[in-house]
This record gives structure tokens, sequence and C-alpha cells, in this order.
């Protein structure tokens, strides 16, 4: 956990001496004050984020108040994206530099100019300003911009009686993201007034810890529909995110989140598959617990454990948090799953 602490400080430094180059340049011919002030907010910045990887890695940040731990993970992300754009640009003149430099050691009739181009600084530095720029509206303005996504599904072979059914499908909550609880309850109204024969959430309540979703229980308890609310895990409901000081206290924050979805009056569904009455036939629901082509994720999903005994009669849905597992498993091997209902990819 220290070497790669260490390592990704270390690419952050390089990232920050290459943008530096072109801020250096921008105000370079300004007045003393002016030059400290702005050098003085551009380090300030990787300072700040290397302490806080640092609370991060040894959990300190957690006593950190909620707000403050958000946004500085957004800005965090938000200045170092626009300084990784900036970089690249004096990376590409400081290659062009070196050539020009190699090029004049071989002619001594004629001299190409090694000076760093004002242009590409200026161009570097107005690039890196459209995400910042976008970035922040976005933070204040789109986090609560709840839409519906409507989409008819024709599956052949089914029971007439399942026309009409009406699943409503949520998914990563994220609720360690939430600062304001007003915005979450127009959401949860919205989904009511959908009125959903069905509920299904695809995973990611919580960012880490099983006590971001405190404040929201009561909320989303409120969710109701005649055949069900039901859930399933994402990769980051196991806590594999965060550092914890023993193994015990993982598990304690699992077994508590777990207990969450039932306090909610929400089914979740580890492995396993419900058989669901709607009209003359059934909703064969399957849930999985995370499961990723992707090896940087664990695989806990067990799809063969989760359709041992299922009856194939009807509409049969399977929920999985990683969209890749349709292609890496479910196409291959079990073909008479009719949907499939992921999130992560938000």
């Amino acid at each position: 956990m220290i070497t790669r602490l260490i390592i990704f400080s270390a690419i952050l430094l390089f990232i920050d001496l290459l943008a530096f180059q072109a801020f250096r340049l921008l105000v370079g011919s300004s007045g003393k004050t002016i030059r400290i002030i702005t050098y003085a907010i551009y380090w300030a910045i990787p300072v700040i984020t290397i302490l806080f990887l640092i609370g991060v890695t040894t959990g300190w940040s957690d006593q950190l108040p909620k707000s403050v731990r958000v946004t500085l993970r957004a800005m965090i992300f938000i200045f170092y994206f626009a300084k990784l754009l900036i970089a690249v640009i004096i990376l590409v003149d400081d290659l062009r530099r070196g050539l020009f430099a190699l090029l004049n050691l071989s002619n001594k009739e004629w001299h190409l100019s090694t000076d760093r181009s004002k242009w590409m600084a200026y161009s570097a530095i107005i690039l890196g300003s459209i995400p910042v720029v976008s970035l922040l509206y976005g933070m204040a303005r789109n986090p609560y911009r709840y839409q519906v996504m409507k989409s008819n599904l024709k599956i052949k072979g089914l029971d007439p009686s399942l026309s009409g059914l009406k699943i409503v499908q949520i998914s990563d909550i994220h609720s360690g993201s939430f600062l304001l609880k007003e915005p979450v309850e127009r959401s949860i109204k919205l989904i009511n007034e959908l009125q959903p024969d069905m509920v299904v959430f695809t995973g990611d309540l919580v960012n880490s810890l099983a006590s971001e979703m405190e404040p929201f229980v009561e909320m989303f308890s409120q969710i109701k529909a005649p055949m069900g609310v039901y859930s399933i895990l994402g990769n980051h409901d196991y806590g594999d995110y965060h550092h914890w000081p023993n193994p015990e206290d993982k598990v304690k924050n699992f077994e508590y989140l777990k207990e969450i979805h039932r306090s909610m009056g929400w089914d979740l569904l580890l492995n396993e598959h419900r058989q669901i009455p709607f009209g003359n036939s059934r909703v064969n629901l399957i849930g999985v617990e995370n499961y990723s082509a992707n090896l940087r994720f664990h695989k806990y999903g067990d799809l063969q454990k989760a359709t041992e005994g299922l009856d194939q009669d009807g509409l049969t849905v399977l929920l999985s948090h990683d969209p890749s597992h349709w292609q890496h498993q479910v196409l291959k091997e079990f073909k008479h799953i009719h949907l499939t209902l992921s999130g992560h990819t938000h």
C-alpha cells in the first residue's frame, strides 16, 4: 500500500512539474506578488492531494466531514485531469526542443530555436481550463438532475399476460457522495410516480462504508412496488476500497450493509433467484454478486449457483452490476436469460 502511494505521488508530481512550465511562462513577466500568489496556489494543490492520499491510505481522512471528503475527491480529480492535458502538450514541446537541439549540433549553418513555445504553453492552459470549467459546473448543477430513461422491450415467445410489465431499475446510488437530501427525496418520489410493478437496484449502494447509507435509509424505504423491490451488490459494496484496521471490521461493515438492504424492505439477492408470479406467468429474477470480466475486480458472482433449481418458464431477468458479465459469461453459457440489467458504467 505504501509503495503504491509513493509511486502514485511521484507520478502526480511529475505531471505537476510539467504543467508548471506553462504557468511559469504565463506569469513570468508579471509582478513579483502575482508570481508568488500563483505559484503558492499551484503547489498547494499537490501538497493537499498527497496529504489527502495519505489520509485515505491510513484511514484518518474518515474523520473529516463527509462534505469535505467528497469535495476534495472531486476537486483533486478535476485539477489533475486538467494538469494532465497541460502536461501532455508541454511534454510534446519538450520533445520538439530536444529534437531541435540535436539538429543544431549536426548542422552549424542554421539554428532552430529551442526556447519553449509560448503558443503551445498558452494553448495547453486554455485546453486545461475547459474541463475545469465544465466539471466544476457539473459538480454544481448536475449531481441531482435525475432523468427517467424508458425502454420498451419486445421478447418473443412469452406468455401474453406478461405484456405491460413495468420494471424500474435504479443503480449506483453511491450514498457517500450525497451532500443534500431534498433532491434525493425528489428522485424517490419520481420512482414511485412511475407506478412500477417491480423495482430493481443493480449495485453500489455506498462508496465503501455501510454507514454512508444511514441518513438515507428511511428515505429509500419509501420505494414501493406490488411485486417487490430487489437488489444486488456492486464492486463498491464489499469495502474493498477502504483501509481496514483488521479483517473483522470489513466483515462487520459488509454484514451491516446487508442488514441495511433488509431494513429498507429490499430483497437482496446473493447468487440466488426469485420466481415472482405475474398474470398467468411469472418473472424469474436472478441476482448475482459482483462479477466482472476485468481482472482488477473481484469475482464474487456465481451464476451457476444463482440459477440452480430455476424453472425456465416465464420471463428470465438477470441482475448483474457489471455489464461486462453479459458478454464474458451470460451470452456464452446462459442463453435462456432474456434480459440482463446492469449498472457500473455511470
